[in-house]
């Protein structure tokens, strides 16, 4: 059985778009804007140097920031929606 796949590296290439090499040997090109959204991503998405200074965190092998902003792997890795999107869908009465 196939352990959990984490993130191995990841590169900026340009704007909001991140080259990311996974542990099972893919690697694809991700657009990590639709993930840049609260407070702590702030910093990120007005400076283009400081999302450029994203890294991989060694224990959790995802991507994270130094102002310890982080993006799940799974989601990355699968492609879903950010956990605020399910909260912005809901209709007002049940959120």
């Amino acid at each position: 059985m196939q352990g959990l796949v984490r993130i191995r590296s990841v590169t900026p290439i340009s704007g909001f778009l991140v080259r990311l090499e996974f542990t099972d040997g893919t690697a694809r090109e991700v657009d990590l804007e639709k993930y840049l959204r609260g407070p702590i991503f702030e910093p990120i998405r007005t400076d283009p140097a400081r999302f450029r200074e994203v890294t991989v965190e060694p224990g959790a092998r995802t991507i994270s920031w130094p102002n310890g902003a982080d993006i799940d792997p799974d989601v990355l890795y699968f492609d879903l929606e950010p956990a605020w999107t399910e909260t912005d869908l809901k209709p007002a009465a049940m959120v």
